[in-house]
């Protein structure tokens, strides 16, 4: 029965199909939905059909044709359409006779973004082309994605937040507030795609080193999620941006006729963590275990305790704290070749005991424990911490929050950068304090006097936020030092000689690694797989890389390098017994390239 049921569904799908209403979906895609294939099988175009575990109904399929069809972002092709398919979904005449490849079609767009002089100018031609087209959207990001980077993502997507009640024209991703308490788990169903995988969510109080945005940002979900599919693979209709507006803090957008959110201060307390808890139960209710929540841009007093309450239940990751700590450890590691020696070698300085230096921190000293055999509470005295109060010390302890306490060594009090460098005597300056140029020249100059090579890292974004720029880290150490930033720097000319700074971007680490937990099954997020990404990323710095200064290869090889952090975390997963996808593939490496979204345009009937 079961057999006859499939070959009529099968004759029905194909006659559709020749009299062009099944538009938006092969007759391979339906059968593929209806037969439950899953488990990593990908097709022919590159959709990823790893972890889909909810399969299409016989009686739901989307019909798009015609105008509808050019309107639908992820299957839209513009002026692609072959003379064949504008016959057959009735494209005739809606569209300039001229048939263009996708290729030609990227070249134009990239050749049209570039007359833009206003960086914003270019991101909003960029999330214009996404609303519209798909596949180009992403064709263009991974192949350009050195130059398309920055506007999509730090440091462009700043500005794009600040603004983003001006720029906004459609709904990306969910706005939950206050005013939908009770009925969290209806607005999920709203969302228009059901096989969810990855959802990054923020409530806008810590958007960047700009504070307090509000509803406005929206933008650090969309962008992220962007990255998820460009540079780890993951398939953009499994990918869900969510805004938490919970009110905002910030007095101008409270005044501001046009701002697009609840106008009202921020709920604390027990207000918040109601609402918090009904949305992350609304979202394991309709997704399922395997969904994985990643929180982005909480303010340090909610990031932690959100990050330590739901680790144990969820598959919750937060880029701020852990991916932050990843993809510095990774370069960390990686300098060891041009520095020499081991972790436990090496004494490390942060600016910036919140949420990213602390949880930087922390990946440092367990590395350094793992390598060593010795107890993290030992290895955390290599680490040293400076915040707005001057050195974290043990005479502070009371006075001092919960997630800076282990980090309250014995030492007398020191109230400046530069006299804690004096004092502690690091080989690594890493900064994390959101505010700009607090490497000053005598604090460079400091680190330059006692090291031959110094390690300065100024994480902070958007690029106003740097602690010090490239020009002046390699200028004020006379070109000894090794240099990375969180925002992209150009190569300086120093004394004949051209330094390339890198970059300890986040985009790095968070797409390979969100691919290695959903192509497994992941059910929870371990240390030991943060650690498996660091040696991975470092795993795939070069000599030639070695050579320019850099201890992160270039973004142009990201998919590839993407794969092996996913590798290296599915392969972590399964070795805690925390996947669920079994059996384990025999090669997870090929297996990852094979989950992996293609942005090729498919061939209609």
């Amino acid at each position: 029965m079961m057999s006859l049921m499939r070959n009529h569904r099968l004759k029905l799908l194909i006659e559709k199909s020749k009299r062009g209403i099944m538009g938006s979906k092969s007759v391979l895609d339906e059968m593929k939905g209806s037969n439950g294939v899953a488990g990593g099988v990908q097709d022919m175009y590159g959709e990823d059909f790893a972890t889909e575990d909810q399969h299409v109904t016989p009686w739901s399929f989307s019909v798009a044709s015609g105008h509808s069809l050019l309107r639908d972002p992820r299957h839209n092709k513009g002026l692609s359409f072959t003379e064949k398919e504008r016959d057959a979904h009735y494209l005739r005449g809606l569209l300039p006779p001229v048939v263009l490849s996708q290729e030609l079609q990227e070249k134009k767009f990239l050749a049209s973004l570039r007359q833009y002089q206003v960086p914003l100018h270019k991101y909003v031609a960029m999330m214009d082309l996404q609303e519209r087209n798909e596949k180009l959207f992403y064709k263009l990001l991974i192949d350009h994605v050195e130059e398309l980077l920055p506007l999509v993502y730090t440091p462009v997507v700043g500005e794009a937040c600040q603004k983003y009640g001006s720029i906004f024209k459609r709904p990306q991703g969910l706005f939950i507030s206050l005013k939908d308490k009770g009925k969290i788990l209806g607005i999920l169903k709203n969302w228009p795609e059901k096989s969810i995988q990855v959802i990054v969510v923020t409530d806008g109080e810590r958007i960047l080193g700009l504070g307090d945005l509000g509803c406005q940002g929206m933008g650090i979900p969309v962008g992220k999620l962007s990255l998820y599919t460009a540079l780890g693979g993951v398939r953009p209709s499994a990918c869900l941006p969510i805004t938490l507006d919970v009110g905002t803090n910030n007095e101008k957008l409270l005044n501001d006729e046009f701002y697009i959110g609840l106008k009202q201060k921020r709920a604390t307390g027990d207000e918040y963590a109601e609402f918090v808890e009904e949305f992350m139960c609304a979202v394991k209710q309709n997704y399922g275990e395997k969904i994985l929540v990643q929180f982005e841009d909480f303010a340090n007093h909610n990031a932690f305790e959100l990050l330590e309450k739901y680790r144990k239940t969820h598959l919750v990751f937060n880029d701020d704290i852990q991916g932050t700590a990843s993809v510095v450890l990774a370069g960390l590691i990686a300098s060891l070749k041009l520095l020499g020696g081991s972790l436990a070698d090496h004494t490390f300085l942060f600016l910036g005991a919140g949420e990213a230096g602390t949880g930087i921190a922390e990946l440092i000293a367990l590395e350094m424990s793992n390598k060593t055999n010795a107890p993290v509470e030992e290895t955390r005295k290599k680490i040293w911490l400076v915040d707005s109060k001057g050195l974290v010390v043990s005479s502070r302890k009371e006075s001092l929050q919960h997630f800076k306490q282990p980090w309250a060594h014995d030492h007398e009090p020191v109230s400046t950068l530069l006299e804690a460098v004096q004092a502690i005597k690091p080989t690594v300056l890493i900064g994390t304090s959101g505010k700009g140029q607090t490497f000053t020249k005598e604090v460079v100059e400091a680190m330059s006097s006692l090291n031959t090579k110094p390690l300065i890292l100024a994480l902070s974004n958007p690029t106003s936020q740097s602690e010090c720029t490239a020009e002046e880290a390699y200028t004020w150490s006379q070109g000894r030092a090794i240099f990375a930033s969180g925002s992209p720097f150009d190569p300086v000319e120093y004394d004949g000689a051209t330094f390339v700074p890198g970059q300890a971007n986040n985009a790095y680490i968070f797409p390979g690694f969100g691919l290695g937990l959903i192509m497994c099954g992941a059910i929870r997020v371990h240390n030991d797989m943060l650690l498996a990404a660091s040696e991975a990323l470092a795993s795939q710095v070069t000599d030639e890389h070695f050579g320019k200064g850099l201890i992160y290869p270039p973004f142009t090889n990201i998919r590839k390098i993407s794969a092996h952090i996913a590798t290296k975390v599915a392969l972590k997963a399964y070795e805690l017994g925390l996947a669920s996808r079994l059996p384990q593939p025999k090669d997870l490496f090929k297996f990852a390239e094979s989950c992996m979204y293609s942005p090729v345009y498919r061939n209609y009937r």
